[in-house]
């Protein structure tokens, strides 16, 4: 096993705005009821880590939020992320972005998620504050009446749930969409606006953006109790009013006066020893941008305000920001974003009168790092890329919004980027001019979005279309797969290999030219396309013919098209429309289908040309996914559809799609796939219940597999059996990586 898995009950009906709706989560167990164990495919990370927490009472404790894969804890004796939401269900898939997250400082084992993804429709559901008493084994929701925004922008600054450290019973939590502030007193079983505090920020990325995602004001940013005093400081998205306090445990509000203006302030830092405040502030939100910025230290004392900026001409804002709990004169910051060359560390053993920095231009185009970097656990973290001088590979970071000094130990450093989790036990020696050595510890922390999967019947067992990291062919699970090269597409949309000769597979994707790749050897080595059809924007679906001769891709922004040549030369096909879905035949090699709007295209001459069956009924509407049986010439299922247009299941063709029989004891379906010994696999709602199911039987009778504590919120992108081992099934998820699950 991964770790704990936590199983959701129910989630009662929600009342009132000050009421809560509370979901019971029941203990975590070895394997589900139906006798499945499931495990991670194991990539080593792959996705945004905007927070990590550490307790500040019990040494070791330590969570990391993202922005789409929820939340984990750091398990000592695994030494690995041990993931906390996996019982998160299909109906609530917003949960599992986590905006901000707290660890209470009086009883460790309580723990606090503020979740939901997006704030426009996207995501149907508010948010909900998780609660859990035993370091997130089992977990109460409180829903609120407003969504939150884990995977928005600004989500890298934070935190904005936070523990009151006198009266552990109340908590903090700022806001956005002009939702202000509010506070619990009852340990975030139910909440309510603090409606003394004055202002709910007014900071807006983008105002003209109509989907909602950039236009939604970014609110309260962070909150920051005082531990020795009755003392919260506040930070708001309001460039001109960004920082405010109360002295009286939050009955009343004052802006702090002095404070600087102009920047967002995305990380709010307290020295309670030395009576500082530390400041790091940006022109925009991020995490994907950030021009300019400060750093700012206030003595809460006198009131006195320092400009502390490591360098005021560099070009970029800050976020990262961390203090030496040990030796609170010791401070570290981090450039929001900087894409090129690298991301900058700077270190101040004073307080920020004086700083060093992670690496130094030698003379141009040369660095000198006062670090080292391992990335055996990861070692696709090079993207196969070489770059030039002063760039780097790997980097030493980009979007490090999360910089966290160990509050008990001097030398242990976590910090997030885009893609990974990066540490260091020595992190002291760079004061004395010694290497500070950094390495990936992200095991365990599976945070990536896939696409497709396919696992052919010889050769490894399973190969992978995985959005920003491209995709790998796994041999060991245990293990980081091999990262696809020759071409590296960024983000890899769909994969196929010929039913009949296996080793030859195909893949495509989304970033620049060349976008599609084929291989004659399991995926060991590549060629990329020569050429590719006019107009392409996009990865879309590929297909491979059976004997592996012939490829019909239907790429995003271009028509259908087919290659007898490895992609050296497209010509476009007749009959169908730009934009279908396609898919091969697994033993006829003339055999392609197609379907777009609720028709279904087949082809009976290598892809050449198309022509709409008579078949009626299939889903118009929502996500369409199919595939052929292999061995069986002509044998299709197809997944989808959705719930407003009625017209969502699953359903079997046995003439090459001329017709279609829906299956009347499959509610709901949106993916499909095979295994060894006549196994279908789909995930799907059965008799009213979602999850994942299997038949035996040609779809007869299908059994749920999965249980409640291994739920993995949205499954509907790819699910694949095994053909060589009867019963594993693998499963693409949005956000917790690659999931199998064998009997």
């Amino acid at each position: 096993m991964t770790g704990a898995h936590i199983s959701r009950r129910g989630l009662l009906a929600a009342g009132a705005a000050g009421a809560a709706a509370q979901a019971l989560i029941s203990e975590p167990a070895k394997a589900g009821s139906s006798g499945y164990t499931w495990r991670n495919v194991e990539i080593v990370g792959g996705g945004f880590v905007p927070g990590i927490v550490f307790n500040q009472t019990e040494p070791g404790l330590v969570y990391a939020r993202t922005d789409i894969g929820g939340a984990y804890r750091w398990s000592r004796a695994k030494k690995r992320w041990v993931p906390l939401l996996d019982w998160v269900g299909w109906d609530q898939w917003g949960y599992t972005g986590v905006v901000s997250l707290a660890t209470d400082p009086v009883d460790p084992d309580r723990v606090y998620a503020a979740v939901g993804t997006y704030t426009n429709d996207w995501d149907p559901n508010n948010g909900a504050i998780l609660r859990s008493r035993d370091r997130g084994a089992t977990w109460r929701a409180s829903p609120l009446p407003f969504k939150l925004g884990g995977n928005m922008p600004g989500r890298g600054m934070g935190e904005r749930l936070a523990v009151d450290p006198h009266r552990n019973n109340v908590l903090y939590l700022g806001v956005r969409g002009g939702n202000g502030l509010w506070r619990s007193t009852n340990f975030g079983a139910t909440w309510q606006p603090v409606s003394s505090f004055p202002n709910p920020g007014n900071y807006v990325p983008d105002p003209n953006d109509t989907s909602g995602y950039s236009s939604d004001n970014q609110g309260i940013l962070w909150v920051t109790p005082d531990p020795t005093r009755r003392t919260i400081y506040v930070g708001v998205a309001d460039k001109e009013n960004i920082l405010y306090r109360s002295t009286d445990a939050g009955a009343t509000w004052e802006r702090v006066p002095g404070q600087p203006t102009g920047y967002l302030p995305h990380k709010g830092v307290l020295d309670h020893v030395g009576g500082f405040l530390y400041l790091a502030t940006s022109d925009t939100a991020g995490p994907y941008d950030g021009g300019r910025g400060e750093v700012w230290r206030l003595n809460t004392g006198t009131g006195e305000w320092a400009r502390i900026t490591p360098d005021p001409n560099g070009g970029w804002g800050y976020s990262g920001l961390t203090i030496d709990r040990q030796n609170p004169t010791t401070l570290m910051v981090a450039t929001q974003i900087s894409w090129w060359p690298d991301t900058v560390f700077f270190r101040s053993t004073d307080r920020g009168a004086t700083w060093t920095r992670a690496w130094d231009f030698l003379g141009w185009p040369d660095r000198a790092n006062r670090y080292d970097i391992d990335i055996s656990e990861s070692p696709w973290l090079t993207w196969n890329s070489t770059p030039a001088p002063p760039e780097q590979a790997p980097k030493l970071g980009w979007m490090t919004e999360s910089v966290e000094i160990d509050p008990f130990d001097s030398d242990h450093l976590l910090y997030g980027t885009g893609a990974t989790v990066y540490g260091t036990d020595n992190l002291t020696d760079w004061d004395a001019g010694g290497t500070v050595h950094i390495s990936v510890r992200a095991r365990g922390l599976e945070e990536t979005a896939v696409q497709d999967l396919i696992s052919p019947p010889e050769g490894a067992h399973l190969l992978s279309a995985v959005l920003d990291v491209g995709g790998f062919v796994h041999t060991d699970f245990t293990r980081p797969g091999t990262m696809y090269a020759n071409p590296t597409i960024s983000s890899t949309t769909s994969l196929d290999f010929a039913g009949l000769a296996p080793a030859v597979i195909v893949r495509s994707g989304n970033g620049n030219a060349p976008r599609f790749g084929i291989s004659t050897d399991g995926g060991t080595t590549w060629t990329p396309a020569a050429t590719e059809p006019p107009g392409v924007s996009g990865g879309g679906t590929v297909a491979v013919g059976a004997d592996g001769s012939r490829t019909v891709w239907a790429p995003g922004g271009a028509p259908v098209s087919w290659s007898a040549d490895g992609g050296a030369t497209w010509t476009a096909a007749a009959g169908v429309p730009q934009g279908a879905t396609v898919e091969s035949d697994r033993v006829d090699p003339a055999r392609f289908y197609a379907v777009a709007g609720g028709v279904f295209y087949a082809s009976a001459d290598g892809g050449a040309t198309f022509a709409a069956t008579p078949a009626t009924g299939l889903p118009a509407e929502g996500n369409v996914r199919f595939k052929a049986l292999p061995g069986k010439a002509g044998d299709v299922w197809l997944a989808g559809g959705n719930a407003t247009s009625g017209v969502y299941g699953l359903w079997h063709s046995t003439d090459g799609g001329a017709s279609f029989t829906r299956l009347s004891n499959v509610d709901e379906a949106d993916a499909v796939g095979f295994g060894k010994g006549g196994n279908i696999f789909i995930t799907a709602k059965v008799r009213g219940v979602r999850g994942i199911f299997r038949s035996a039987d040609a779809g007869r009778r299908w059994q749920r597999i999965n249980d409640d504590r291994h739920q993995y919120a949205w499954t509907g992108a790819a699910i694949t059996g095994d053909p060589r081992v009867y019963g594993r099934v693998y499963l693409a998820t949005n956000g917790r990586g690659i999931i199998y699950g064998e009997p």
